[in-house]
């Protein structure tokens, strides 16, 4: 396990990243409370070759999936083409039912529709969240491909003990760009949401 180790000002600066060597310098906090989309438009530049999202208890308002897109014209368009891979873990409560199927629905081919982040459908139940992260590699590259990784885990409530499910999903791809990736947006399919997502550099 490595060792994370918090400032007085809490998540200002995380060392020995759980997915590299690092330094995590918080950059900034968004909270959303019932609302549409939560978005970071200042701040993705070249100071850093990495950023990290995290997702902190993200519900929706809603049954739906949770999804992102990326900018290069500073969110007035998310837009960016993209070509993914999605795959995910599931194992549900009384033990009759698990896997790790590829996941055909959700993955994209050129396309410049949201990425979904979670496929299953989150609840709207008050218990049922999202939380993970998103990174997102050398967005201000004007010669790249823009590479992002994502891993969430949330809960899938069908309504009984045996249909109550813990989903990991893993989303990987590239905005087939060499524009500039300078925005970055977060939200449900067609509801509002709640939560906070952390945007972070990596030194």
């Amino acid at each position: 396990m490595p060792l994370i180790k918090l400032n007085d000002r809490s998540i200002k600066d995380v060392t020995s990243l759980p997915f590299g060597v690092g330094t995590l310098v918080h950059i900034q906090s968004q909270t959303a409370s019932n609302s549409a989309s939560i978005s970071f438009t200042t701040g993705i530049d070249s100071t850093y070759k990495e950023y990290v999202f995290y997702f902190i208890d993200i519900h929706p308002r809603g049954d739906t999936s949770f999804q992102f897109n990326l900018s290069t014209d500073g969110g007035s368009n998310y837009n960016v083409t993209k070509t993914t891979t999605f795959f995910r873990a599931y194992h549900n409560q009384d033990d009759s039912a698990s896997g790790l199927p590829y996941e055909t629905g959700s993955d994209l081919a050129q396309s410049t529709a949201f990425q979904n982040i979670v496929n299953s459908t989150i609840t709207s139940e008050a218990t049922d969240n999202v939380t993970g992260y998103l990174q997102l590699f050398n967005p201000a590259s004007t010669t790249y491909v823009k590479h992002f990784l994502s891993t969430t885990v949330s809960p899938y409530t069908g309504g009984s003990a045996g249909s109550n499910y813990v989903i990991n999903a893993f989303v990987a791809g590239y905005g087939n760009t060499t524009s500039a990736v300078n925005a970055i947006r977060f939200q449900m399919n067609a509801v509002n949401m709640d939560g906070t997502i952390a945007m972070f550099g990596v030194l």
